[in-house]
């Protein structure tokens, strides 16, 4: 069985945001999935999904803190035209990545224990962002 579907997250405040229940929860063929493959696409170049801490809140505003150190607003960056925030953005997007490829099996995502889906929102305003969700298996 292939199915893709495009999933929407809402608009959240930059940082990083746990958001392994919003994807599954919007996935209703997941639970059909005895084996199989969920490949995930952010479809922006400002954000970025990433695999992380599930539980300690406290890990992804060190992460936050850790951008905003190494990734600032104020540099020189020659595109600028969007807003400080833009560059600094598109930067971190590339350096964690748009897309995620998770193991599935029995209905569920396989996650380690202390795994969960991120996303890195990298705009002080970003908006809605949307996934394209494929899903594979049998």
């Amino acid at each position: 069985m292939w199915y893709r579907q495009t999933l929407v997250l809402k608009a959240r405040p930059r940082g990083f945001h746990l958001v392994t229940d919003d994807i599954a929860g919007q996935l209703t063929p997941l639970a059909e999935i005895t084996t199989g493959l969920l490949h995930l696409l952010l479809q922006h170049t400002s954000a970025s999904l990433t695999l992380n801490e599930n539980c300690d809140p406290s890990v992804r505003a060190d992460m936050e803190t850790h951008f905003l150190r190494h990734v600032p607003e104020e540099a020189p960056y020659e595109h600028d035209y969007e807003g400080l925030d833009d560059m600094p953005a598109h930067i971190k997007s590339s350096l964690l990545g748009a897309s995620l490829l998770i193991p599935v099996g029995r209905g569920k995502l396989l996650l380690g224990t202390w795994q969960g889906i991120w996303l890195g929102e990298h705009r002080n305003r970003g908006g809605e962002r949307h996934i394209i969700a494929t899903l594979q298996g049998e």
